[in-house]
């Protein structure tokens, strides 16, 4: 893991999130064109993920929460509707609390860190979608979607792992 870096001045941490929200805006728009979804509907890379990682083990839990949830409204209100915003923050607000959690533990390394962030959103998105639709038959998806979350997880977890590596601190 990382060592904890110093904290930041309040001008750069705030032009830090705005940076943040932009490129995970951006990575989620981009994987929107990506046609990728064959096994379940709507799944994707998760490639926003890398971001809000980066800001949880760089910036810490209020800002990685500002973000993961501030992207998510923000690309919603561009390019998505209400049902995806539920959705999606349902799945946002669940991954970044276990990765902060995992995180703080000390005990998980960023692919696992990422791992447990795709699974849980995928849990999310899908407890969101039983509680909106009053039908328990979405979690039929769990298993392709906790297979898909490992997955997507890894690749993501790699990803920040090779920026972490190249990055200097902030």
């Amino acid at each position: 893991m990382p060592n904890e870096t110093p904290p930041l001045k309040r001008s750069k941490r705030l032009a830090l999130r705005g940076v943040f929200i932009a490129l995970a805006m951006n990575l989620s728009y981009l994987e929107s064109l990506i046609p990728f979804n064959y096994a379940v509907p709507g799944a994707k890379i998760g490639l926003a993920n890398t971001v809000t990682i980066f800001a949880l083990l760089r910036l810490g839990v209020p800002d990685a929460i500002f973000v993961s949830i501030l992207r998510v409204v923000l690309t919603t209100i561009l390019f998505g509707n209400t049902v995806m915003m539920v959705y999606s923050l349902a799945g946002a607000i669940l991954s970044v609390l276990v990765m902060a959690f995992l995180s703080k533990s000390g005990r998980f390394g960023i692919m696992g860190i990422s791992v447990a962030g795709a699974v849980s959103h995928n849990l999310g998105q899908c407890a969101a979608a039983a509680l909106m639709m009053q039908n328990r038959s979405v979690f039929g998806y769990l298993p392709l979607l906790l297979l898909y979350g490992v997955i997507s997880g890894l690749l993501t977890g790699g990803i920040t792992s090779a920026i972490l590596k190249r990055l200097p601190p902030l």
